[in-house]
């Protein structure tokens, strides 16, 4: 009989490839909605990819409410938790985005140990990585590192995913017979779209060829697959080097600028559309003001940062594929969905 895997957030970029993956592999996988959510689109792209969804079941699971829990996870073999706030405007209240993100994983957690899961593969992201305390100029991150989330300037979001990551470490840590804990911290992930349900950072492309935005911040960050990312969680389920780990998933850096390249480059009918130029950090901060979508970006500027991916190749043995790679399959993926 196959394994089961609860897979929290079905419906997001990452979860549906996940699903995919943990489908190819031959388990069986129960995906997570909250109740206004349609696990049909999830199944309909999944079948437009070729996968065999039959082994695919679904219940309902929301990170503001203990209610419903239980039913999700009981007789799982272990668990994924994907689903985490990512908006593309920051609140104004950062409890908007932290409260769900780490009540959310506390709950899932507390659930997974009622019932006796195996280990759980949470979701955080390199930037519960890349903004400690204090770090040199040729500093290059690592698991090793962890973001200091009382840093000043730090984005609701940045602090919602380390905030959410250290009480799961902490949970894991401090309770009798907890599941064991694996984290996955993935880059600026890129790769196809499944369907129309974006991921903030693939809209970006859908405000680039709307023309949003003619110019583009100066800043750079890690990039990765999706497809990945994914592996990255399926490995981690049953690897015994696995255990009490955090991967980074990352390869190469891009920045807004070469996205808007490679867009137009992609597309050529969007190249009137595309960032032209790039903005000095003042101009930035100065409309961020106005606009709060760059708000997101502001920690970035100024900050050159290297990250490394080894650690999910030596011990997981996963070759991550060039993000350029990434980045073009994601923008194909767009236009043949006919979303830019």
């Amino acid at each position: 009989m196959a394994e089961t895997v609860v897979v929290t957030g079905a419906t997001g970029f990452i979860a549906k490839h996940i699903i995919a993956e943990l489908l190819q592999r031959g388990y069986a996988v129960r995906g997570t909605v909250r109740k206004s959510a349609s696990p049909l689109k999830v199944v309909t792209a999944l079948n437009r990819a070729g996968f065999d969804t039959a082994p695919l079941s679904f219940a309902t699971g929301d990170l503001t409410a203990d209610e419903s829990w239980d039913e999700a996870i009981q007789g799982a073999d272990y668990l994924i938790h994907t689903a985490s706030p990512f908006p593309m405007e920051q609140p104004e209240n950062p409890d908007d985005v932290i409260l769900p993100a780490r009540e959310g994983t506390l709950r899932v957690l507390r659930a997974a140990h009622r019932h006796g899961v195996r280990r759980v593969v949470l979701t955080s992201s390199t930037v519960a990585v890349m903004y400690p305390a204090t770090y040199g100029p040729d500093h290059v991150f690592s698991e090793n590192d962890f973001t200091d989330e009382t840093t000043p300037g730090l984005t609701p979001y940045i602090r919602s995913k380390t905030i959410a990551e250290k009480a799961a470490w902490n949970f894991a840590e401090s309770t009798p017979g907890a599941p064991e804990l694996t984290v996955i911290n993935p880059g600026f992930v890129q790769g196809p779209a499944l369907d129309d349900d974006l991921s903030t950072s693939l809209e970006l492309y859908r405000l680039m060829a709307r023309g949003i935005y003619p110019a583009a911040p100066r800043i750079r960050f890690p990039v990765c697959d999706v497809r990945d990312v994914a592996a990255a969680h399926a490995v981690s389920l049953a690897h015994p080097e696995a255990a009490g780990e955090r991967f980074i998933v990352a390869r190469d850096d891009t920045g807004l600028f070469a996205l808007g390249q490679a867009l137009a480059a992609e597309c050529p009918d969007l190249k009137s559309k595309t960032p032209k130029f790039q903005l000095p950090d003042t101009a930035v901060r100065a409309m961020a003001v106005f606009d709060k979508r760059l708000r997101t970006i502001l920690p970035e500027l100024g900050r050159v940062k290297a990250v490394t991916g080894e650690k999910v190749k030596s011990r997981l043995g996963l070759a991550l594929r060039p993000g350029e790679d990434a980045i073009r399959d994601a923008i194909r993926s767009l236009r043949a969905l006919g979303l830019v």
